[in-house]
């Protein structure tokens, strides 16, 4: 399973990438707003430091104009990727884009329906919005798993990236469902690195230590 970051923070993704425990990068209008630089300038830097695939959504709303868009972003380098988001206005710029061989990951996906039509116009990545179904008293885990059995049976090459992550126990469930990737937000990236067991346990072990009166071992 590949773990990306959703997140346009550089400091923090440096810091993970050089880790090794991060493959990629999702990024969106939102988080791109809330950092000092340019945007132009984040991606830049983004394809400099980041080895897999690094998602850059779209930020037009007609048909046409997305459509130049993202052919425009899929030329910033070979490991952009294109969010677009699942609309049925843009099926048929996407159909093209497909055939254009551009990189595309469908976001706001929140049905079955939208993920088997986007596997079915051969897109290289689908995102189900997790977190946004749990608003609605859906079952957003129980989607990911109702994709990757839809993928499974048929043979589709789409991978799923599970998205709109919003705490550790959604994480867990999109590694059992097996997504392909899962996009992590800064905040449940970091607290999934621990566990307060972990922490209570090495107090533990060194408190006994102590209790034995070595200085130095070994």
């Amino acid at each position: 399973m590949k773990v990306f970051l959703d997140t346009a923070d550089m400091k923090m993704i440096k810091k993970y990438v050089q880790l090794g425990i991060i493959d990629g990068v999702t990024t969106n209008p939102t988080h791109l707003s809330k950092e000092k630089e340019k945007p132009e300038k984040i991606i830049k830097e983004l394809v400099k430091i980041v080895p897999g695939d690094i998602s850059v959504e779209i930020t037009e709303k007609s048909a046409d104009k997305v459509y130049l868009q993202a052919q425009k972003i899929s030329k910033i380098a070979k490991n952009i990727v294109v969010k677009i988001p699942c609309h049925a206005d843009y099926y048929e710029i996407i159909k093209k884009l497909v055939k254009e061989k551009i990189q595309i990951n469908i976001t706001l996906v929140f049905s079955l329906a939208q993920a088997l039509f986007m596997c079915k116009l051969g897109v290289k990545y689908i995102s189900p919005f997790i977190g946004r179904l749990d608003d609605i008293g859906a079952d957003g885990t129980q989607l990911l798993y109702e994709i990757r059995d839809m993928i499974d049976n048929y043979g589709y090459s789409t991978q799923i990236i599970a998205a709109s992550i919003r705490s550790i126990d959604r994480f867990n469930e999109a590694i059992m469902a097996i997504a392909d990737v899962a996009t992590i937000p800064s905040d449940v990236f970091e607290k999934s690195l621990q566990h307060p067991l972990t922490d209570s346990g090495m107090e533990k072990f060194l408190s006994d230590w102590k209790k034995t009166g070595i200085k130095q071992f070994p």
